[in-house]
């Protein structure tokens, strides 16, 4: 058996590198069966061109699927487009909920520097210890610092499309020639050049996922009530709040609330946006349940697949239909004589 890890997938196919050379891998039926999803990052074993088993991943973010990442670095543009404090703490959110390390690069610093801005970063962020990086990949200006970040680590850029995340990585590494696209002056907003995900080598210690972005991000599966968690400065006073299930928006003895003026507003304000798209996954919740069936059993200490509810439901049918037909077959047999 090979270990390697998955570093492509395209269509059916999985690429899995072992550091001595890249394998084309299919998946075995038997995982198939068992819904296991296989991700870029993957570390997995595979024989004869099959994949067999899936090791264990230390992280993973479900969309764009990558697992086993060592950090997230938040790409946010300082002009064109014009930086979104909101939807910043969004990708800052998101790697807080799969708790991966986040970094913050600020590029376009070349289209006009505005010390009030970096300022009011510098004041946010790094009060929550975010490292902070300013860049510009076309002066290429900070791609030093913005280099080291990288260095032994894998890394995933995300951001919104048209900040300049190709452009860093070919600041570094002119060779790899990642596309890029200018931002439409119409929509203030770039489109998306990458259409899968795929690990790829800066240099000799360093690699990023390449991903179609994370333009859709939505705090639409987890509850209202655990919102504050994705907010350091909320966890500390969320402890005191007089309601265990306080949402600090209005209610009686909420203790955030009572230390509002700590908070910056749009951190707040993101806070808000956040609770009311988790209100939907709550209202979700109450009329469809959120009972998970699994897709796999252990049994003899041995993993199988577990047929589906909706499949043992089919087979019973089948197996009544098949009865019906016998009783009705005997029975014309019967009348005949």
């Amino acid at each position: 058996m090979t270990q390697g890890q998955i570093y492509k997938i395209h269509s059916d196919f999985y690429y899995a590198d072992t550091g001595v050379g890249i394998f084309e891998c299919k998946v075995r039926e038997i995982l198939k069966k068992q819904k296991e999803k296989i991700f870029v990052g993957d570390f997995v074993e595979f024989s004869e061109g099959y994949i067999e088993k899936v090791l264990p991943r230390k992280n993973y973010i479900a969309r764009p699927s990558v697992a086993n990442i060592d950090q997230i670095i938040i790409v946010s543009a300082l002009k064109e487009p014009e930086l979104n404090f909101i939807q910043l703490n969004r990708y800052i959110a998101l790697a807080k909920y799969y708790k991966i390390p986040a970094v913050l690069c600020f590029n376009k610093e070349d289209l006009g520097f505005d010390e009030n801005l970096r300022r009011k970063i510098l004041n946010i962020y790094e009060k929550l210890e975010y490292r902070t990086v300013f860049t510009s990949a076309t002066e290429h200006l900070g791609i030093a610092a913005f280099k080291e970040i990288l260095d032994g680590k894998i890394s995933v850029l995300c951001g919104n499309s048209g900040v300049g995340k190709s452009s860093l990585i070919n600041a570094i590494n002119p060779n790899l020639n990642l596309k890029t696209r200018a931002v439409s002056e119409k929509l203030q907003r770039g489109t998306h050049t990458t259409r899968h995900c795929e690990i790829i080598k800066v240099n000799d210690v360093s690699k990023i996922v390449d991903t179609p972005g994370f333009s859709n991000v939505k705090f639409d599966f987890i509850l209202p009530a655990n919102v504050d968690l994705l907010f350091e400065e909320m966890i500390p006073l969320r402890e005191y709040c007089k309601y265990a299930d306080c949402l600090h928006i209005n209610e009686d003895g909420c203790n955030v609330l009572s230390h509002l003026a700590e908070i910056e507003d749009s951190r707040y304000e993101s806070y808000l946006a956040f609770v009311e798209e988790a209100k939907e996954y709550k209202e979700k919740l109450k009329y469809e349940g959120n009972k998970i069936e699994h897709s796999k059993k252990i049994i003899n200490n041995k993993t199988v697949a577990k047929i589906s509810e909706k499949k043992r439901q089919g087979s019973r049918n089948n197996l009544k239909r098949q009865i019906y037909k016998e009783i009705n077959f005997d029975g014309e047999q019967e009348n005949e004589y």
